[in-house]
């Protein structure tokens, strides 16, 4: 069995177990709207079962989520943007990076985007 995603124009819509010969059929619609998408890859990354990298086929960048986009240019998942402001790595492992690069951890506390400042603010660790 393997994961595939519905992708209608562009855009994630729904995630499924199957067979390939059950997408083939055209029982769950247009077999070209369903794209195959490894719950092992993250970030570019093929993770095993122990949750470390094992050098696997990293399947089209990241296991895709509904919501998530498919450039089928690249043939690449990669997810909807945590802010307006942040841009995709395209180059290196498909996830969004900050304009501004996060600091270094401050004791007793974290780190918090602003994107109004765009900047990140240290917040206290809840207690």
């Amino acid at each position: 069995m393997s994961h595939y995603a519905r992708v209608e124009n562009g855009t994630v819509t729904q995630v499924i177990v199957a067979e390939q010969d059950f997408i083939n059929t055209g029982a769950v619609g247009d077999p070209a709207s369903w794209i195959q998408t490894s719950y092992n890859t993250r970030g570019g990354v093929h993770y095993g079962a122990d949750g470390q990298p094992d050098g696997g086929l990293a399947l089209r960048g990241n296991y895709a989520g509904i919501g998530y986009t498919y450039d089928s240019v690249n043939d690449v998942f990669y997810p909807p943007s945590p802010f307006p402001s942040w841009t995709i790595s395209a180059e290196s492992n498909w996830s969004w990076t900050a304009p501004v690069a996060q600091p270094a951890p401050i004791e007793g506390s974290y780190w918090s985007w602003d994107e109004p400042t765009t900047s990140w603010v240290s917040k206290p660790n809840p207690q």
